[in-house]
């Protein structure tokens, strides 16, 4: 079986369908939902805050998920967390108190989280380390394949049907995705176990990788700070300073996925050939210099090109971080390393709104891109120069 599962086509059904499906499901709500809370006249802060719920679920439940991992499985895990995301992000279209519509964001992060870490393990599992940078940016290229045609079409429904519509076909791309789930993913177990790993505490994971952690997980709280503020600060800046509309905005972070996509694989070669900073130190150069270019922007056009200039950056950090987190996670409890190391990087999705929404709040929204900007600058000195390279010297082709 795990031979098998480190071909592609045995990764289609199980992991790269559903994975494209929830993405795109999750892509029609980035132009829609921030644009969505302003039509309650609330504060930027406000929005913010409800913006960061969904990464809040995400935090509250990566580590409990790489627990779960060991008694549920990765297969019943992912169900579970894809059912829970349908079920909490259909409900937004019946209900317009912004207690609730935070609460449901709040569920359907817990839902990502189930779902993401178990994907996540069940890829660091079945794939060999010179395979795995190929493997891992196929998947992050067909996510940013789901966010290039998410906003497009949720551009559309929100504004030909209205932001409840989009909300509803957000559930069904992910139910279907379900379905993928149900039928192609089979359990494996490779996992070195003894009685000792089963009972080790998540304390003692993190003492014995308490280096690591601290360096290769502060730079990625950073980095992915830079990559999660995309959907936060273009949004607000586009309709707010710039006057667009839901569907131009939807064409910008479109075309700027779609240019993700094409640097996806030759991110997954690079890493596998050279070196996974090969990737991802130039990837987050470019996305920091982009955030710090966006308040230079003045219209359509300008934003499109500092847009298209963080997809490429984007494009070639392709998976990059599940990559160093599965060469960097023990063998013997992968599923709580990666608990935590998932943990520590959805940080940045919890920070980045509420960061945003406090500096557009006491400032301005020109503030947060530049704030932002320094932040990827800092996290990518780690990763380059913190971090030993995770490619085995004997494994580079």
């Amino acid at each position: 079986m795990v031979g098998n599962v480190t071909q592609v086509r045995g990764l289609a059904g199980a992991i790269y369908a559903p994975s494209f499906l929830m993405a795109t499901g999750r892509g029609l709500l980035i132009p829609v939902f921030p644009l969505y809370l302003l039509t309650f006249e609330i504060s930027f802060g406000i929005i913010g805050i409800i913006l960061a719920a969904q990464s809040i679920g995400l935090l509250i439940a990566d580590i409990p998920t790489g627990k779960l991992l060991r008694s549920l499985g990765e297969k019943t895990c992912m169900l579970v967390g894809i059912l829970l995301f349908t079920i909490s992000t259909a409900i937004l279209y019946w209900i317009d108190q912004l207690i609730l519509i935070f609460i449901f964001r709040l569920v359907s992060g817990f839902g990502m989280a189930l779902w993401g870490t178990a994907r996540h393990t069940y890829m660091a599992t079945s794939i060999r380390n010179d395979r795995r940078g190929r493997s891992i940016a196929i998947l992050g290229g067909l996510g940013r394949a789901g966010t290039f045609l998410g906003p497009v079409i949720g551009g559309i429904l929100g504004s030909e049907y209205g932001f409840g519509t989009t909300f509803l076909v957000c559930s069904f791309f992910s139910l279907v995705s379900l379905v993928f789930v149900f039928y192609f993913v089979n359990t494996i177990c490779d996992q070195e176990s003894d009685s000792s790993s089963w009972n080790k505490s998540l304390f003692d994971v993190f003492s014995s990788n308490q280096r690591l952690l601290i360096i290769a997980g502060s730079g990625q709280l950073f980095v992915q700070m830079v990559r999660s503020a995309r959907s936060t600060i273009v949004p607000l800046y586009a309709g707010s300073i710039l006057g667009l509309d839901v569907q131009s905005i939807g064409f910008l972070i479109g075309l700027s996925s779609a240019i993700d996509v094409f640097m996806s694989y030759p991110a997954g070669l690079i890493m596998d050939r050279y070196g996974r900073k090969f990737a991802y130190v130039p990837s987050f150069i470019l996305l920091a210099s982009g955030m710090l270019l966006i308040p230079m922007t003045s219209d359509y056009w300008t934003l499109q090109l500092v847009l298209l200039l963080m997809g490429i950056g984007n494009g070639l950090g392709a998976g990059s971080m599940m990559t160093l987190g599965a060469d960097l996670a023990p063998s013997r409890y992968r599923g709580e390393f990666l608990g935590i190391w998932r943990f520590i990087g959805d940080g940045g999705g919890v920070c980045s709104p509420l960061i945003i929404g406090l500096i557009a709040e006491r400032f301005s929204l020109f503030g947060a891109p530049i704030l932002v900007a320094v932040l990827g600058f800092v996290g990518v000195s780690l990763l380059g120069w913190g971090v030993p390279e995770t490619l085995k010297e004997e494994e580079k082709s």
